[in-house]
């Protein structure tokens, strides 16, 4: 078995952590491709010889996994990694929560075992895709969570125009505006009210940020729209996010998300799926009351 692994450079416990997956790997006969920034962070701790990577290009058709080390965000930079070789992610949580990244250190071992025997499943996930006016994100312009516009150098709130396939929507006047996949339906989006949407819904949420009105609501329309967006403000420039990506645009950009033509798999285990991590992760439906 031939596994990809991706981390972000994080001092602290983490090098340790990537050290016991390494040796897990190995222990089983798997080679082993490692990013390159990720490698020069880890090279004076850990021993071996490792083949490395740079991009989609090196790995696309040479891997049958990639872990992902690290958080929910350490997950989402894969995406760029990954586009659409169909290589499955595993994420293996050293950080907190761990929505998306759910294999512990403490079922690592048969996590591995799993991959090598088949025993598992894999989510499929959609993506959004940017487009717009100007060169923004270039040839990053694809999401797993969300987009989002918000107001960068004044306290005064901004107005977002919103269309689906042309058609006028509505004008919001808020902090900002997340455009967000079932996916990202458990982010940032949840942080600022919107509804909890199962994966395989086939649709967009559209969230507004601290709006002024308060019957502004979140709405989820099906993934089938083009969500076309024009922004203007009393300050000049704004901020567009694409997950843990930034970018600084003005109010002559006009910009337009759709889906994007491929999916990712997420790796789950057996005995794990989108309604268990729910309850286990967010406690969702727990009664505290006892």
């Amino acid at each position: 078995m031939n596994v990809a692994v991706y981390g972000r450079p994080v001092i602290g416990s983490q090098t340790s952590f990537c050290e016991t997956v390494l040796t897990i790997l190995e222990s089983h006969k798997c080679k082993v491709f490692i990013h390159r920034p990720y490698f020069n962070f880890l090279k004076n701790s850990i021993k071996g010889k490792y083949e490395l990577f740079d991009s989609y290009e090196d790995i696309k058709g040479n891997v049958d996994f990639l872990f992902s080390i690290g958080g929910d965000g350490t997950l989402l930079d894969t995406i760029l990694l990954i586009k659409d070789s169909n290589i499955p992610i595993v994420g293996v949580n050293a950080g907190r929560l761990g929505f998306l990244s759910s294999v512990s250190k403490e079922n690592l071992p048969l996590a591995v075992e799993s991959l090598l025997k088949g025993h598992y499943n894999t989510e499929v996930r959609t993506l959004l895709r940017l487009e717009s006016n100007h060169p923004l994100f270039e040839n990053d312009n694809i999401a797993l969570n969300d987009f989002t516009l918000m107001k960068k150098e004044t306290s005064s709130m901004i107005t977002i125009h919103t269309y689906l396939n042309g058609e006028y929507l509505n004008s919001y006047w808020a902090d900002g505006l997340i455009i967000s996949t079932p996916t990202g339906s458990t982010g940032y989006s949840l942080s600022c009210g919107g509804p909890i949407v199962v994966p395989q819904s086939e649709s967009f949420l559209i969230t507004p940020i601290s709006p002024h009105n308060l019957n502004v609501r979140p709405i989820v329309v099906s993934d089938k729209n083009v969500i076309s967006l024009e922004v203007e403000g009393r300050g000049q420039y704004f901020m567009a996010t694409l997950d843990s990506r930034s970018a600084t645009i003005d109010s002559t950009y006009q910009l337009a998300i759709r889906r994007e033509s491929y999916c990712i798999n997420l790796v789950r285990l057996s005995n794990e799926n989108f309604l268990s991590t729910l309850r286990n992760k967010l406690n969702w439906g727990l009664d505290k009351r006892n």
